[in-house]
């Protein structure tokens, strides 16, 4: 479905590296692959990083060839150990950034909002606003080396409103407030333990996993992905909350779509169908 590409070939300086360089994307067999290359820095991410993958994201969201969306991190010590510390000096506090300026909540909220499938592969590594990253994904595939931690208590920090709720979502209020007291770090098969991950592989199984593990999805109908991601974002909130019509019409596009047909009748036939996302 498509061969390997790079989706943009602008270049941000940022030090010695470019963000291009930075923020590695690949897009082959459905799948667009979010690589965060920065391992020197255990794949911190800094402000310039952060807008570019929310700027990648979105070009994933847009792109038919892409089903599924994966993010990973370089080298064999991190996901994303954060933010990039050396950025914190550099940056305004949130309260001064004006109305409309871009910041790198963006790359957060895109992940969490994009209709497609996104899925993080998780090695080393995910601290503070990587766990907050991989909560913003639909699931988490762990290697058991993975280590859990939000140490925003050991560095003073209010943690973002948008960040804790979706680790609520992920793990529960009352665990969100023990990762948040205790700033404790916590293994893989923890994660697992109290809903952190979904599955958990040994390292040298991580991305062939994955690959399979994705690969089933891309399979499946893309309608029927984005129905369930929008249905089940809006009913992990107070039914009073709820989007009814958003619900009823993604219900609705699934139903009046050629893939419906496609899918019934691959079926009768006794045949594998071949979705094409319309």
């Amino acid at each position: 479905m498509g061969s390997a590409y790079a989706v943009s070939s602008d270049r941000i300086s940022d030090g010695e590296t470019s963000v291009t360089d930075k923020m590695l994307t690949e897009v082959q067999d459905g799948i667009g692959w979010l690589t965060i290359n920065n391992p020197e820095r255990r794949n911190a991410v800094s402000m310039e990083m952060a807008l570019r993958g929310a700027d990648i994201i979105a070009q994933f969201t847009d792109d038919p060839a892409v089903r599924v969306i994966v993010i990973r991190g370089a080298g064999d010590k991190a996901w994303m150990s954060g933010a990039d510390i050396s950025d914190f000096e550099k940056r305004r506090p949130s309260s001064e950034i004006p109305a409309g300026e871009r910041t790198p909540l963006e790359f957060y909220d895109r992940v969490r909002d994009c209709p497609k499938p996104t899925i993080a592969m998780i090695h080393g590594y995910c601290f503070g606003g990587g766990m907050a990253l991989a909560c913003a994904c639909d699931i988490r595939i762990v290697a058991s080396d993975a280590l859990f931690s939000i140490p925003a208590g050991r560095l003073g920090v209010g943690y973002r409103a948008a960040f804790t709720r979706w680790i609520v979502e992920t793990v529960g209020a009352p665990m969100t407030k023990e990762i948040l007291y205790t700033a404790r770090r916590y293994s893989a098969d923890e994660a697992m333990r109290i809903g952190l991950a979904q599955r958990l592989v040994p390292v040298a199984e991580l991305e062939s996993f994955t690959r399979a593990y994705v690969a089933d999805i891309v399979e499946n109908a893309p309608l029927s992905a984005r129905a369930t991601k929008g249905i089940v974002n809006q009913v992990v909130k107070s039914p009073s909350d709820w989007d009814t019509a958003l619900c009823d019409r993604l219900v609705s596009e699934c139903a009046n779509s050629a893939d419906f047909v496609e899918g019934r009748t691959a079926f009768m036939q006794k045949r594998r169908p071949q979705f094409k996302g319309v």
